[in-house]
């Protein structure tokens, strides 16, 4: 890719080595590979997957710069955990783990992990099934995985205990802030998508339950 695609990279990120970027150029391209076998993501999005995909993971790192434990459910294809793994793999201490309970996802997930020598581990597991064995996540991420009101759910163990949420939302994520209020109290700060302006991040903090 060009010397601008690492620049929008930068832009959308924060300071990335020019390794990181072709790391992620050649992430780009094995997820290409797989999917073609494999339903990675939706067909109609594979034309633009660094856009579509990698640069709208990417800018989580802006939100969270200093954090190094992420937690990512329902990683699907590898967006958001991959893209993290890999902007994150230069720094000390850094892990990531991905939760997929596809077999033919974690085994890509796992694919990729090993060919790039990742700080992260696969869980081939639900979800409700790994609280024990994963820690305490600095962030946990999640997109297009449920609505909102079902996601807090999902996540509340490691919210509870002091972990951020950022979540991928579109067009309408208003509608699932205002369900998810009839069950859940939390602290949150909306983020403009740098990528789709119709979308938001969403960044949840102090997640409790309503009694």
């Amino acid at each position: 890719m060009t010397t601008a695609a690492w620049e929008e990279l930068c832009r959308v990120a924060g300071p990335v080595s020019r390794e990181t970027f072709e790391r992620l150029v050649a992430f780009e391209a094995l997820f290409q590979k797989w999917a073609r076998r494999i339903n990675l993501s939706a067909p109609s999005t594979l034309s633009d997957v660094w856009s579509r995909h990698i640069l709208d993971s990417a800018q989580l790192l802006r939100l969270a710069p200093k954090a190094l434990r992420w937690l990512d459910l329902g990683s699907g294809g590898g967006f958001p955990g991959l893209v993290m793994a890999i902007l994150l793999s230069e720094r000390s201490g850094a892990h990531v783990d991905l939760v997929e309970s596809n077999r033919k996802k974690a085994a890509f997930l796992q694919s990729v992990i090993g060919q790039f020598g990742l700080p992260a581990r696969v869980h081939a597991l639900r979800i409700g099934d790994v609280h024990a064995s994963i820690g305490t996540p600095e962030v946990v991420t999640a997109r297009a995985l449920a609505p909102l009101s079902s996601l807090l759910g999902l996540a509340a163990p490691w919210l509870s205990a002091g972990a951020t949420g950022l979540f991928h939302k579109g067009r309408d994520y208003r509608a699932e802030i205002e369900e998810s209020a009839h069950q859940w109290r939390f602290d949150l700060l909306e983020h403009r998508s740098m990528i789709d302006p119709q979308s938001m991040i969403l960044e949840i903090r102090d997640l409790t339950p309503k009694s």
